[in-house]
């Protein structure tokens, strides 16, 4: 499907970027936007009703969240094909559909034949990422993390392996357990956290895992962006899965456990303990399956 959003003559919807902190990062063109439309959907109409007042606008709001995403975004379309009314949706800070609602309504806006466009703005990954000092031209985006211990270990193993620069967002009651985990399942790579972005306390702090683990969780206030290198060419040596399995069955065959064989081999090869632990998991389910 092919549509042309300011040339077709279709109804359209605007997913409206709203700042991250500071207010001023909202634009003439966004404002523009939401003043001519007939209808705010948001995510949190409390929020959305304060940033309205700051720049002197009062629309009709309605509340498209989580829990009513699919409902909502129905009667929304109704009204639209009904009525003819412009819609805007803005989620409470950044980019809708990004870690936040949006998405739903922007796939059934698109099956009704309404068109669906952006204005765009503040986004706190990007944010985080340019001024992180690490690799910018190939990243991969990941979001919130599973508040659950192992299911989240589990997400980390199945990244160990990308050479994009991770992104992740955190909250704050959750950020050290997840930094603890990063650095058990990644290793010690170069990290770099950013809170509070854009407003009066915006902090980068640009440390290893080793050292960003060691932190006052007392100090990390506000919600959070951690930027992870990739895997690099020094995580990833010449030698083979095949002889990094030799070099540890060989340990083992001294009489050490399967543990400290790892550990030991870690040591001699540089190569991270849960990288040679996932090399191991692999090669037994490969194994099993045959």
């Amino acid at each position: 499907m092919r549509s042309q959003n300011f040339v077709d003559n279709k109804p359209l919807i605007y997913l409206v970027s709203t700042p991250i902190g500071n207010l001023s990062e909202f634009s003439p063109r966004a404002i523009e936007v939401i003043s001519d439309c007939d209808l705010i959907a948001c995510e949190d109409t409390r929020n959305t009703a304060k940033l309205l007042s700051f720049f002197n606008i009062s629309k009709p709001l309605v509340s498209l969240r989580e829990h009513n995403e699919v409902s909502e975004s129905l009667n929304i379309i109704e009204q639209i094909n009904s009525r003819g009314i412009k819609v805007v949706y803005v989620s409470d800070a950044g980019y809708p559909c990004i870690s936040d609602p949006g998405a739903k309504l922007v796939e059934l806006a698109l099956q009704n034949g309404i068109n669906v466009s952006t204005v765009s703005g503040p986004n706190a990954a990007l944010n985080a990422l340019v001024a992180s000092g690490l690799p910018c031209d190939h990243f991969y985006f990941h979001g919130f993390l599973d508040p659950k211990n192992k299911v989240q270990k589990d997400e980390l193993r199945k990244l160990s392996t990308k050479e994009e620069t991770l992104i992740f967002y955190e909250a704050p009651h959750r950020i050290m357990d997840a930094l603890e985990n990063m650095y058990e399942i990644l290793g010690d790579r170069k990290a770099c956290l950013a809170r509070e972005l854009t407003k009066k306390f915006e902090e980068f702090i640009r440390l290893p895992l080793s050292e960003m683990v060691q932190l006052d969780p007392n100090t990390l206030k506000g919600e959070m962006v951690v930027i992870v290198e990739g895997k690099t060419k020094e995580d990833n040596p010449t030698l083979t899965d095949e002889e990094i399995i030799k070099m540890v069955n060989d340990v083992i065959a001294t009489g050490v456990s399967t543990k400290d064989a790892i550990k030991k081999v870690s040591e001699l090869t540089k190569i991270n303990k849960n990288q040679i632990w996932i090399i191991l998991d692999i090669n037994y389910l490969l194994l099993t399956k045959m």
